[in-house]
C-alpha cells in the first residue's frame, strides 16, 4: 500500500509554489476562503511560513497556546518595528501595501518596556473615562442619523451606508472633533483603508489630528483628546498626535468589520432567526469564527532563537493569526465548556486592545438599533455572491446589500444637501463651485436641527 502524504495540497488557487514554499495571504482566493488556508497552514505545525504581499515574508502563528505564549513574552519578542530586518536592510520596498500598517510610529503599539508602559497607561486611563451611557447615547444618535439617510429607500449597503461610517462618527464625537477637523479625519481614515491616494490620506489625517491637539491645548473639553493631554504621563504634542491617530485608525477599521461581520452572521444563519435576544451571542460567535482583524500583532525576536520548534533570527517578522488560533481543533472544547470569550480577537498580553469594552458596546448598540428600526431587514443578494475585501490583516465584506420595508425618517428632515465644504487644509471653499458638506458637518447640522 502506498504511504499517504502527511501534508495536503494547498487550497485551490493557492500559488504557494510561486512564493518559495510560502503561503500567500493576499489575493481573491485567500479573501474568499481564508479558513481553507488556515487548515492547510496548521500542517506545518504551530507556526507556518507565509507571504503577506509580494516579497514580504513572515512567520504566522496559527496555534492558540503558541499565540498566547508569544503575546505574553515581552522578554523574547519586541514590538518596535525598527527591528524589522527585511525592511531595515532594504529587501522590502517602502511602498509595499503592507508597510503603512507595519512600519514604526512612536506610539504604544510599536513601543516596548518603560516607554510602552508610559504611553499605554495614558491611553488606557483616558479610554477608561468614557461614560458608558454617553457612549450608548452617541452611538444611537449616529445610528439614527445614518438610518435616516437610507431608511425610506427600502434598501441599503449595510457596509458602505452604515457599518463603515458609524465608528468614524462615534469616535469623532468621543475625541471632540469640530466639524472641519472631523471631516478631514473621516477623509483620511477612509482613504487609508480604501487605497484611494493613501499617501495623501495619511497626510490629511495627521494634519487634522495635529490641529485637534493644538485646539485642545488652547481650549480643553470633556473628551478623550483632552483627558489624554491632561494625563500625568505629560505627552508631548508629537506623542499626542501619534497616540490619537493610532486610536482613531485602530478603533475604526476593526469596529467597521465587527459590525459588518456580525450583521452578516445575523442575516445568513438560521440560528439567529429570532434576533432580538441573540445579538451578544452573534457578536461572540463572530469574534471566534470571523474576527475583524484576522492576522496581526507583529513581533520581532530580540535574538536568534528557537520558538515552537522553528528557528527564528533576530528581527524576523512574526504575526499571530487570531482567526486560525480561534478556530483550531483544540479550541472547540473550550467553547463547548462555556468559555465563550476566551478568543484572541482582541489579542492578549501587554498589547491587548485597550478599547475592547467600548468597541463591544458600540457594536451592540449599532446592531440592536438597526434591527429595531428595520425589523424585517434581510440579505438582498445570494450569500455566495458576497465578496470579501482582500488583504492579509483585516476580515471584512466589500458590501452587504440588504432590503427591508421602507421606514419613516428616524428624526426630522435629511440634512441640507449642499453647503460650503471645508478644504483638506482647513480653509473654506472660496470658489464659485458649491460642494457637498463633509459628512461630519452634515451630521452635526442634522443633530442640532
Amino acid at each position: 500500500m502506498d504511504a499517504q502524504p502527511t501534508t495536503p495540497a494547498p487550497p485551490p488557487g493557492c500559488p504557494a509554489h510561486q512564493a518559495g514554499g510560502r503561503v500567500p495571504l493576499y489575493g481573491p482566493e485567500f479573501a474568499a476562503d481564508p479558513q481553507a488556508y488556515y487548515s492547510y497552514l496548521r500542517h506545518f505545525g504551530p507556526t507556518a511560513p507565509v507571504e503577506l504581499a509580494p516579497g514580504v515574508e513572515a512567520t504566522l502563528v496559527t496555534d492558540y497556546a503558541t499565540a498566547l505564549q508569544l503575546l505574553q513574552d515581552s522578554s523574547s519578542f519586541r514590538k518596535d518595528a525598527r527591528r524589522w530586518r527585511d525592511l531595515a536592510e532594504g529587501r522590502i520596498s517602502p511602498d509595499s501595501p503592507v508597510v503603512p500598517v507595519l512600519a514604526y510610529r512612536p506610539n504604544c503599539m510599536f513601543s516596548d518596556g518603560a516607554e510602552h508602559l508610559r504611553l499605554r497607561q495614558a491611553v488606557t486611563d483616558s479610554m477608561a473615562r468614557v461614560d458608558s451611557r454617553r457612549l450608548s447615547r452617541s452611538t444611537e444618535q449616529v445610528s439614527n442619523y445614518l438610518i435616516a439617510q437610507f431608511g425610506s429607500r427600502g434598501s441599503a449597503d449595510l457596509l458602505g451606508d452604515y457599518a463603515k461610517q458609524l465608528p468614524l462618527f462615534v469616535f469623532n464625537e468621543l475625541f471632540g472633533c469640530p466639524a472641519d477637523i472631523g471631516d478631514r479625519v473621516l477623509f483620511g481614515i477612509t482613504g487609508m483603508f480604501d487605497g484611494v491616494n493613501a499617501e495623501k490620506a495619511v497626510e490629511v489625517l495627521f494634519g487634522a489630528v495635529g490641529e485637534l491637539v493644538a485646539l485642545k491645548r488652547a481650549k480643553p473639553g470633556d473628551d478623550v483628546t483632552t483627558w489624554l493631554m491632561q494625563h500625568q504621563a505629560r505627552l508631548t504634542d508629537e506623542e499626542m498626535v501619534h497616540q490619537l491617530a493610532l486610536l482613531l485608525v485602530a478603533g475604526n477599521e476593526p469596529l467597521r468589520n465587527l459590525i459588518g461581520n456580525t450583521l452578516h452572521r445575523l442575516l445568513t444563519h438560521d440560528a439567529y432567526a429570532h434576533r432580538g435576544g441573540l445579538i451578544d451571542e452573534a457578536i461572540d460567535d463572530t469574534l471566534w469564527e470571523n474576527p475583524p482583524m484576522q492576522n496581526l500583532a507583529p513581533h520581532y525576536p530580540a535574538a536568534d532563537m528557537e520558538f515552537a520548534g522553528e528557528k527564528l533570527a533576530a528581527g524576523d517578522l512574526v504575526l499571530v493569526s487570531f482567526a486560525a488560533a480561534n478556530t483550531g481543533p483544540a479550541l472547540s472544547a473550550a467553547r463547548q465548556a462555556g468559555s465563550n470569550r476566551a478568543h484572541l480577537a482582541w489579542s492578549a498580553g501587554p498589547h491587548a486592545c485597550p478599547s475592547k469594552d467600548p468597541a463591544r458596546q458600540i457594536t451592540v448598540t449599532a446592531v440592536e438599533n438597526l434591527l429595531n428600526k428595520l425589523p424585517d431587514v434581510e440579505l438582498a443578494v445570494p450569500e455566495d455572491s458576497l465578496t470579501w475585501r482582500p488583504g492579509p490583516f483585516n476580515r471584512g465584506l466589500a458590501t452587504l446589500p440588504a432590503r427591508f420595508t421602507p421606514a419613516e425618517t428616524v428624526r426630522g428632515a435629511v440634512p441640507p444637501a449642499h453647503s460650503e465644504a471645508p478644504t483638506h487644509s482647513g480653509g473654506s471653499q472660496t470658489g464659485p463651485r458649491r460642494e457637498r458638506a463633509g459628512k461630519w458637518s452634515q451630521f452635526l447640522n442634522w443633530l442640532t436641527r
